[in-house]
């Protein structure tokens, strides 16, 4: 006897479900996401916008935010890809109520509301803590590097920058001369009332360029000069005067012509045009209670920002706080020391399949590092500080390989702060839905 088989009628004709609630099984984190934004999140601040009453009607904004945070759950940060999703998944469908916004619309959307959606993220966390997953006993901080959308080869250093400029003048000023002196020759030969004062495209583009390297020294220039404004040189007379004046700048300071916002900094692949991202975690729910998004390589001046929040955001503070030695001055420790918060942070960096830092200076025995260093030493292999690894690595490892977020597809600092911002949001989203 035949094996039988399901009928397979591809050609069928059948009826939608009659509620998009019915596209996906009802615990699906679609159904979450969608009833979250719609019941609970405070969007009048996107609403408020849309004062007009002419015009053909939008796309409502609250499922516009609803799609965004869903997209960005499921990994899809690219307006087109969230537009191809919107056609093609059931997902999304049950999202969007069925409707198909194209890649311009939910791109115009984004830019065009910012600010409010960068807010998304604490009214995410304090569901999260009402929900009980914010304890607030033991937070971990760190940071990760996050390519731009830029690439490091279309940086230029300042000193190059004022070699090239000089170059491509002496170059265009040369190709201006033989531009004449054709002309000249043409009109001896053909005649004046022939044409022949267009430049060709390549002189165009030497010029474009030369005006490009000219407004890039002038803003790094404009930095220079405010910082030194903001940062006072303190009087000294000891030691010798620095071989920068405050003011000027180095030959070796960069500044990129795609994102100049952001910067070259090191991974462990190397060397990649980036921003400094960070997050608060808490230890027992993973849950981020505070993000960041920076241009400064280093994040020795992101802790003290990154505690403030926490507070800003839920009404207390962390009782422990641990993060790597990158994080480690005499500032940060007193500062951690005056909101009452224990620290474990590492004073020097630790050999692998050891407990406490190597290779490490003596230190005078009444600074904050001093007593850290003791602390992490008394604690060898059952201290806090292990926490740190386990709490807060994970989060970039879902982040960067779970849902693939590897560069920003936004441009500069404000732009990349909301992208970022997101990206932590749909992580405490996730969570929330993972225990309701």
């Amino acid at each position: 006897m035949a094996k039988q088989f399901r009928e397979w009628r591809v050609d069928e004709r059948w009826l939608f479900p009659p509620s998009v609630r019915e596209l996906v099984p009802e615990k699906h984190v679609a159904h979450f996401v969608r009833d979250l934004v719609r019941e609970q999140l405070d969007l009048s601040g996107i609403l408020d916008c849309y004062q007009e009453e002419r015009g053909y009607p939008p796309y409502h904004p609250v499922m516009m935010a609803a799609l965004l945070l869903y997209a960005f759950s499921q990994g899809i940060y690219s307006s087109r890809r969230m537009a191809k999703a919107c056609e093609q998944r059931v997902d999304f469908m049950a999202v969007t109520g069925m409707q198909k916004p194209d890649f311009r619309t939910i791109s115009d959307f984004r830019l065009r509301h910012l600010e409010a959606l960068d807010g998304l993220f604490g009214q995410v966390l304090t569901l999260c803590q009402q929900a009980g997953l914010v304890k607030l006993g033991h937070v971990a901080l760190d940071g990760t590097k996050v390519q731009a959308n830029a690439s490091k080869h279309s940086a230029m250093s300042y000193g190059r920058m004022k070699k090239a400029e000089i170059e491509l003048k002496a170059e265009v000023a040369k190709w201006f001369a033989e531009a004449e002196r054709i002309d000249a020759e043409e009109d001896a030969l053909y005649g004046k009332d022939r044409r022949g004062d267009e430049l060709p495209d390549w002189v165009a583009d030497k010029e474009q360029r030369i005006k490009k390297i000219a407004e890039a020294k002038a803003a790094l220039e404009a930095e220079a000069k405010a910082k030194a404004a903001a940062e006072e040189p303190k009087k000294s007379k000891r030691g010798r005067p620095p071989k920068t004046p405050p003011g000027t700048l180095k030959d070796s300071a960069q500044r990129n012509f795609t994102d100049p916002d952001s910067r070259i900094m090191k991974n462990k692949d190397g060397f990649i045009q980036a921003y400094n991202c960070q997050a608060a975690v808490d230890a027992d729910s993973q849950v981020i209670v505070a993000q960041s998004a920076s241009n400064h390589a280093n994040d020795v001046g992101e802790l003290m920002p990154t505690v403030q929040q926490i507070k800003e955001l839920t009404g207390r503070q962390a009782r422990e706080l641990s993060a790597d030695t990158g994080y480690c001055s005499e500032e940060n420790l007193k500062g951690l020391e005056r909101h009452h918060i224990t620290g474990y942070i590492a004073t020097g960096r630790q050999k692998h399949g050891t407990s406490s830092a190597t290779n490490e200076a003596p230190l005078p025995d009444d600074s904050y590092r001093a007593e850290m260093r003791e602390r992490l030493r008394r604690g060898g292999w059952r201290s806090r500080y292990r926490l740190r690894k386990q709490t807060v690595e994970p989060v970039f490892g879902q982040a960067k390989e779970a849902r693939g977020f590897r560069r920003f597809l936004l441009r500069g600092l404000t732009k990349i702060r909301t992208e970022w911002s997101l990206v932590c949001t749909a992580h405490n989203l996730l969570k929330l839905a993972a225990v309701a």
